[in-house]
């Protein structure tokens, strides 16, 4: 034990002497957030010969997809060039070694995944798009290497005065901790889009109502009654007893009309990463932080509908060595004061995160009100031994699905994303479907529970996103770049935020930051025409026709 912590403690100094001497340089391209965006940003600069560190919050690289997001959403392989198309191809070398499967061969997991497995028939096609969280963050962390990027760990950005600016142009971004980092462009890669609000950018949290930028899906959405074809199950603390109060988490009243906006976000979880695999299986056990009524809604859910099976409930997508990505474990109206809390609000609500989801695993394996084959069926499942190993094994990035959003000289909408906009400066192609999970659960004036906010799979989208929604008015900052909190509308970012986009914005905004630095200009000056020939020769795809899709 002494030994261990002697360790940590050399490990801790060494960390803190080398972000010291980093801090005391100037650099290129300062990259502020370790997901993947930021990754391939700050990769994607140093490839262009330019001086580039990035600043990882935590003591890890990948964001979500190095913490349990590892079923990978894209819905076309082919959308994903440059660095992202590289990720995934080194994702299938390494599962094409047998020495990568250690309880399963890899044909064996081939036929029980059945989706985003291995794709293509030639080589530049040959990706995996699901993979286990540990293998997917050694493989970031050499790209980053063999591209000569810094980085440093565990500094987060001081939110109150951390960015130094001179008119328009940041100077520097100061951490907690004192250090500053001075650099000629900044990346804000975080999920949070902490650096651009601190910097005075224009942004926005929460739904624009529908008629501020002439959309169908934005705002307040009443969705369907909870419960049983038209019953509802009962939203008050004691069953019946309106005086009672409801139950946690609901909303006692419909916030507001159809299409008006609002403040909240969609809802936030941890991608669990689980096993049945008994030799690598660590048991679930009720959180110190337990609250039973917290799953009181879905006891009364399970009620109602006896039938149910563990798959309505939450999903399991199959991940090499007998894991799964679990996702839809959704803690709804739990959220809201993420986007622009500070840190200790932050570190709270992940606590009631994981102490949620901790607990919905459990209560689906223990409670006498849950069914016997679904308690059964639930047993079967654990925590890996051998991922998150410094974290209780345990996801380290709760998701954040959505938080700030840039709104800059141009806003992506719904109408770029059903085509009825296609934009003229190209940085990447999206694919995936207008996607929103459940804002908020609300009870009417009849005392019946709805969903509210969400709305899915309403049309196939295939659209590009534009430059200029990657950087900010010029009269607020000519030298960041934003490829995460972007500007677009809630709508739009739906169907975004999804991680391989994230990777290749990452890309194009490293591009842009290199070509405006050798041009001694600022990134609005910079000409669509100089940046679009050098992403397509980096194998950047801009191309929304099927037929190349």
């Amino acid at each position: 034990m002494r030994t261990s912590i002697i360790r940590s403690l050399v490990i801790m100094i060494i960390l803190l002497g080398s972000n010291r001497l980093q801090a005391q340089k100037r650099w290129d391209v300062c990259v502020y957030g370790e997901t993947p965006a930021g990754i391939m940003a700050a990769i994607q600069a140093a490839k262009m010969n330019k001086q580039v560190l990035l600043i990882s919050n935590t003591g890890h690289l990948g964001g979500v997809a190095t913490s349990g997001l590892t079923a990978t959403d894209l819905n076309n392989f082919r959308s994903a060039g440059g660095l992202t198309r590289q990720f995934y191809q080194r994702l299938y070398t390494y599962y094409s070694d047998s020495s990568a499967w250690r309880c399963e061969s890899r044909d064996v997991f081939f036929e029980r995944s059945k989706k985003r497995t291995f794709s293509g028939k030639n080589d530049s096609l040959k990706m995996q798009w699901v993979y286990e969280s540990r293998v997917a963050e050694n493989i970031l962390k050499k790209m980053l290497e063999e591209a000569g990027v810094a980085v440093v760990y565990k500094e987060r950005l001081q939110l109150k005065k951390g960015v130094g600016k001179k008119d328009a142009r940041i100077v520097s971004i100061q951490m907690e901790n004192g250090h500053r980092y001075h650099a000629k462009i900044f990346i804000d890669a975080t999920y949070e889009g902490d650096l651009m609000a601190t910097a005075g950018v224009s942004n926005i949290v929460g739904r624009e109502a529908n008629s501020v930028y002439n959309e169908t899906l934005n705002g307040i959405k009443l969705n369907d009654i909870i419960g049983k074809g038209s019953s509802s199950i009962d939203p008050y603390i004691k069953k019946g007893e309106p005086s009672s109060g409801v139950l946690p988490f609901l909303e006692p009243k419909i916030p507001g009309a159809n299409g008006e906006g609002d403040h909240r976000t969609q809802s936030y979880c941890y991608r669990m990463t689980l096993t049945d695999d008994p030799a690598n299986r660590i048991d679930i056990v009720k959180p110190a932080g337990y609250q039973p009524l917290w799953y009181e809604f879905l006891a009364r859910m399970l009620e109602m509908n006896p039938g149910y099976m563990l798959k309505n409930i939450i999903s399991f997508t199959p991940m090499p060595n007998k894991k799964t990505d679990t996702n839809q474990a959704d803690f709804v109206g739990a959220n809201y004061g993420w986007p622009e809390g500070n840190y200790a609000e932050r570190d709270k609500i992940a606590q009631m995160h994981k102490d949620y989801v901790l607990g919905l695993l459990w209560f689906l394996g223990n409670d006498p009100r849950v069914p016997d084959s679904l308690r059964t069926e639930m047993k079967r499942w654990g925590l890996p031994k051998d991922e998150f190993t410094d974290n209780g094994n345990f996801p380290h990035q709760l998701y954040v699905r959505e938080a700030r959003r840039m709104v800059s000289d141009y806003v992506m909408t719904e109408r770029n994303c059903n085509g009825e906009e296609p934009v003229e400066d190209a940085v990447a192609v999206a694919t995936y479907p207008l996607d929103c999970h459940h804002v908020s659960r609300v009870v009417d004036a009849q005392g019946r529970v709805h969903a509210e906010g969400s709305y899915g799979k309403q049309k196939n989208t295939y659209y590009t996103i534009s430059y200029r929604s990657l950087r900010p008015k010029s009269s607020e900052a000519v030298n960041l770049l934003v490829p995460v909190c972007l500007s677009a509308s809630h709508v739009a970012y739906s169907s975004i935020r999804m991680e391989p986009v994230f990777m290749v914005l990452g890309q194009s905004a490293g591009t842009a930051a290199a070509l405006a630095l050798d041009r001694n200009i600022t990134l609005q000056e910079l000409s669509y025409d100089v940046l679009q020939p050098v992403l397509l020769k980096d194998g950047q795809v801009l191309s929304i026709e099927r037929n190349k899709l």
